[in-house]
C-alpha cells in the first residue's frame, strides 16, 4: 500500500501527519534533526528555552484543533501584579502606556493591501503612533522595517498582538512539551517517526509526498527555485538572571522594533528557583551585525531591569536569517507565496507559503491544506505523478 510520506517534524509536519494518519492514511515521518519539533524545541536543562520568544495566539485554527486532541497541555498564566509590568520604551524612556494614537489605531480594522503601513497608518493616526504602531507590531513580524510592509498584513497583525484581552497564551514548560504531546499522537495514531533520517531526494514508487521543511530546504529539496519569498532577520538574545523584585514583565521598543520578555514570570518551571529567563528578539537590517542587535538589546536590559549584567548567570546569542516566517511587501499577500500543491504528487507545508494566519498558524493552515491533498491523491490509490489535484479548503480563522 501507497504511504503519505512527511519530511520535517516540526509543528507542519506533525499537524501534516496527524491529521493524514487521523483520516486512516499509513503516514511516514521524516526528521534530519535527532529531535523533534524544528524551532518549536525547547532546550532541555535548567533552562528551557524556545528559539525565541513563543506564544501561542488563541484566535488562530490551531487553538481549538490542538486543545480538542488534549494536545495544548497545561497553560501558564500571567498572574495580574506581572502584566502591570508591561513596559513602553519611547523616547528614550519607559513609559507604563502607549500613545493614544496607537490605541486609535486598534479600532480601524481594515488596511489596503496595496499601500505600505507607515503611509497609511499616517493617514489615520499621524507619523508619531504609525511610527509606533509598526514597531509594536514587531513582535509578531521579526521584521527590521515593519513601516514598509504592507498595510493590511501588518494591521491584522498588530491588531492580534494588541488585542485586549491578550491572546498570547503561553504552554507550561515550553513549546516542546506540546512537540511531545504531538509526537505521542503522531505514533499512537500509527505514524512511523524516523529521526535522524536527513532525505537529500524525494522517495520514489510510493505515495504523496509533503515537504514541511523551511523554504531554503525545501528549495535545495525539490531543486525549484522558484520556492522563496521575503522573511526577518532577527536577533535572538537568551539571559538567566538572579530574581529582582520590580523587574518589567515585558519591555516593547516603539522607538525601533524590537521586544524583551521575562518568560518566568507566567511559567517558574522555565529555569531554577530564584532566577528568571528573559528572551528577546531585535530585528536587524541586512546591513546590521548581530552586535548592533544586542546593543539595542542591552540598552533596554538597562531600563527595564537594572543590574542584569550582575545578575546573569548564563546567556546566548543568535541571529535568525530568513526563519521567522513570511512577509508580504505592499501589494502582496499569503496567496502570491509559493503554492502548496507543487504538482506531480508533491505538497508544501510551513511558515512561508500559501496559508492564511499569524506566526505559526501558516504552518498549521498550510499542513492542513497539504494533509487534505495528498489524501486525496492517497485514496486514489495512486504514487506520485498518478493522484488528481484539487482544490482543498483550508481552515481559516
Amino acid at each position: 500500500m501507497h504511504r503519505i510520506t512527511v519530511i520535517g517534524g516540526g509543528l507542519a509536519g506533525l499537524t501534516a501527519a496527524i491529521a493524514a494518519a487521523e483520516a486512516g492514511a499509513p503516514v511516514t515521518l521524516h526528521e534530519a534533526h535527532h529531535t523533534l519539533g524544528g524551532r518549536a524545541r525547547t532546550a532541555p536543562g535548567p533552562y528551557r528555552v524556545n528559539e525565541g520568544p513563543h506564544a501561542f495566539y488563541a484566535g488562530g485554527p490551531h487553538w481549538p484543533w490542538l486543545r480538542q486532541r488534549g494536545l495544548l497541555g497545561p497553560l501558564a498564566s500571567l498572574p495580574p501584579m506581572e502584566a502591570a509590568r508591561l513596559r513602553f520604551h519611547r523616547g528614550g524612556r519607559l513609559r507604563r502606556v502607549p500613545p493614544a494614537a496607537m490605541l486609535r489605531l486598534l479600532l480601524t480594522r481594515r488596511a489596503p493591501v496595496d499601500t505600505d503601513f507607515a503611509t497609511w497608518a499616517t493617514g489615520v493616526v499621524g507619523a508619531a503612533g504609525a511610527r509606533a504602531a509598526a514597531n509594536y507590531a514587531a513582535v509578531a513580524l521579526f521584521h527590521h522595517a515593519p513601516g514598509r510592509l504592507s498595510a493590511a498584513f501588518v494591521q491584522e497583525r498588530f491588531r492580534r498582538a494588541a488585542k485586549v484581552p491578550p491572546e498570547a497564551h503561553y504552554v507550561r514548560g515550553g513549546w516542546g512539551t506540546t512537540i511531545e504531546r504531538m509526537a505521542d499522537y503522531a505514533w499512537k495514531l500509527g505514524v512511523r517517526i524516523e529521526t535522524g533520517s536527513r532525505m537529500d531526494t524525494l522517495p520514489t514508487d510510493q505515495g504523496p509526498v509533503i515537504v514541511a521543511t523551511a523554504l531554503p530546504a525545501a528549495r535545495a529539496l525539490l531543486g525549484d527555485a522558484s520556492l522563496t519569498w521575503d522573511s526577518g532577520r532577527t536577533v535572538l538574545l537568551d539571559l538567566a538572571v538572579r530574581t529582582r523584585r520590580g523587574d518589567a514583565f515585558a519591555v516593547s521598543d516603539l522607538d525601533s522594533p524590537g521586544w524583551i520578555e521575562r518568560f518566568t514570570a507566567q511559567d517558574p518551571s522555565l529555569a531554577p528557583p530564584g532566577e528568571q529567563l528573559i528572551q528577546g528578539q531585535l530585528p536587524i537590517a541586512p546591513d546590521e551585525t548581530r552586535a548592533d542587535g544586542v546593543a539595542r538589546a542591552e540598552r533596554l536590559l538597562d531600563l527595564g531591569f537594572p543590574g542584569w549584567r550582575e545578575r546573569t548567570v548564563w546567556r546566548r546569542e543568535s541571529t535568525a536569517n530568513g526563519r521567522t516566517g513570511a512577509v508580504d511587501a505592499p501589494g502582496t499577500t499569503w496567496h502570491d507565496r509559493p503554492a502548496v500543491d507543487r504538482g506531480e504528487g508533491v505538497y508544501l507545508a510551513g511558515d512561508q507559503v500559501a496559508a492564511p494566519g499569524v506566526l505559526c498558524e501558516v504552518s498549521f493552515n498550510s499542513a492542513l491544506t497539504a494533509a487534505a491533498l495528498a489524501l486525496d491523491g492517497w485514496r486514489t490509490g495512486g504514487g506520485r505523478g498518478e493522484g488528481r489535484h484539487v482544490s482543498a479548503p483550508l481552515n481559516t480563522p
